[in-house]
């Protein structure tokens, strides 16, 4: 059977209204919502006219870039442009948009063509990133940026209270490699020191070295965040003066 977005609406207009009040926001236009939940691989399928949700995704990317930034940019006023583009690309990428998503649930309101639903397609950090820049522009389209901004609040804020110190350091290898090849026309190496605790549950320590010499360590329960702390360390090194 060939189905329109109006019918998917009326078959799916409680679960429409679960997700909505899920998000803490009732659209104007059920419309926007339900393209936002249409796979391009249902579309083809099912749909007759093949709309999906690619253009909302397209539209919402551009949202998320410009909330996300505005909110970095009056958290950390002082904050160089370089490092606020840095820390956006930590928190607006597939992973954490992924996360975002998983959060609400969102995987369970989504149409996927059979294979694609069959191949595990609700838990792919690829769909669900997609998905989420989708509702937000879905979002944006049926309240406006105010509404956008608010919904984007809710969620993104938290994540950066708690990972306030992590975003931060955000890519102080990036910073650390910069300041070595501008000096030296050199970058560090990373050496993973070793590996502690149970299996479920692994620190890591690595240490930054440079022609030998040790700049920094750091400890965590992954090799790229343990990189990060010896990197920030070695920049709190590099910095101070010499005794």
């Amino acid at each position: 059977m060939t189905m329109t977005l109006d019918t998917l609406i009326q078959d799916n207009n409680e679960r429409l209204a679960e997700l909505q009040a899920g998000i803490g926001y009732l659209f104007n236009n059920v419309s926007l919502l339900q393209q936002a939940m249409v796979h391009s691989s249902f579309a083809f399928e099912r749909m007759k006219k093949g709309r999906h949700n690619e253009t909302l995704e397209f539209l919402g990317d551009a949202v998320l870039d410009l909330t996300v930034g505005y909110i970095l940019f009056t958290r950390f006023p002082d904050m160089r442009e370089g490092k606020l583009t840095r820390i956006r690309a930590g928190l607006v990428n597939e992973s954490g948009l992924a996360e975002m998503a998983r959060s609400i649930g969102l995987g369970d309101y989504l149409l996927l063509g059979r294979g694609e639903d069959a191949s595990g397609g609700r838990e792919k950090s690829s769909i669900l990133s997609c998905a989420y820049e989708a509702l937000v522009g879905a979002l944006f389209m049926d309240g406006g940026y105010d509404q956008a901004l608010s919904f984007v609040r809710q969620w993104f804020e938290p994540l950066i209270d708690k990972r306030r110190e992590i975003l931060l350091a955000a890519d102080a290898k990036s910073a650390l490699q910069e300041q070595l090849q501008e000096k030296f026309n050199e970058g560090p190496e990373y050496i993973l020191d070793k590996e502690d605790g149970p299996a479920h549950a692994r620190v890591f320590t690595v240490s930054v070295l440079f022609h030998g010499r040790a700049l920094g360590c750091g400890r965590a329960s992954s090799k790229k965040e343990a990189e990060q702390i010896a990197a920030t360390a070695a920049l709190h090194n590099l910095s101070e003066p010499p005794q």
